[in-house]
C-alpha cells in the first residue's frame, strides 16, 4: 500500500475554500560564535474572493513553518467585507502608523487598480474593480494593516438605514 502524501494547501481549501498569498517575507540574521544564524517572518493575505478576508503575520527558523503560522493568524483574523456587487459601496480611507490608504468604487471593468502589495488582500476579498491610492509609508506590514482598517469602515446602505431607522429609497 502506497502512502500519500498530503499536502498542506489541502487543509486550507476544505476550511471553507480559502485562499491565501504570501505577500512579504522578511529575513532577520543574529551573529553567534559560529556563524549568522537567520530567522524568518511572513506576511499573509487569505480569503474566500467573496466577502471575507484576513491578514496574518508569523515568525519561524524556517521559511514554510514562518508562512504556516502566517496562514493560520490570518484565519482566525478574517473579517466579513460589505460588497456592492463587484465592488465597494463607498469611498474610505483606512491608516496604520505611517501608512494610509485611500479606496474608491470603480466600473465594471476597471479591475483592481492598486500597489504590488496590497492588491492580493482586495482580490481575495473578491473585489473585482477598485481604484486605491496609499499614502505615507509604503512599508508592507502597515500598509495591509491600513487596507484591512479600510475595508473593516465599509458600510452598505441597507446597514446605514436599520442603524439610523430610516429607509433607503
Amino acid at each position: 500500500m502506497a502512502f500519500q502524501r498530503k499536502d498542506k494547501r489541502d487543509d486550507y481549501k476544505d476550511q471553507g475554500g480559502l485562499e491565501d498569498n504570501v505577500v512579504q517575507i522578511y529575513r532577520c540574521s543574529k551573529v553567534v560564535k559560529g556563524g549568522r544564524k537567520f530567522s524568518f517572518a511572513a506576511l499573509v493575505a487569505v480569503g474566500d474572493r467573496n466577502g471575507r478576508v484576513g491578514i496574518g503575520y508569523g515568525k519561524a527558523n524556517e521559511v514554510p513553518d514562518a508562512v504556516e503560522k502566517a496562514k493560520s493568524d490570518a484565519i482566525k483574523s478574517m473579517i466579513q467585507v460589505s460588497l456592492r456587487g463587484s465592488t465597494i459601496p463607498h469611498k474610505i480611507i483606512g491608516r496604520c502608523g505611517a501608512s494610509s490608504v485611500v479606496i474608491l468604487p470603480a466600473s465594471d471593468g476597471t479591475g483592481v487598480i492598486a500597489g504590488k502589495k496590497i492588491r492580493p488582500l482586495f482580490e481575495l476579498a473578491g473585489i473585482h474593480n477598485l481604484l486605491s491610492k496609499a499614502y505615507g509609508s509604503t512599508s508592507p506590514k502597515n500598509l495591509l494593516k491600513a487596507g484591512m482598517d479600510a475595508l473593516k469602515k465599509l458600510r452598505t446602505a441597507q446597514t446605514i438605514s436599520s442603524l439610523r431607522g430610516v429607509e433607503v429609497k
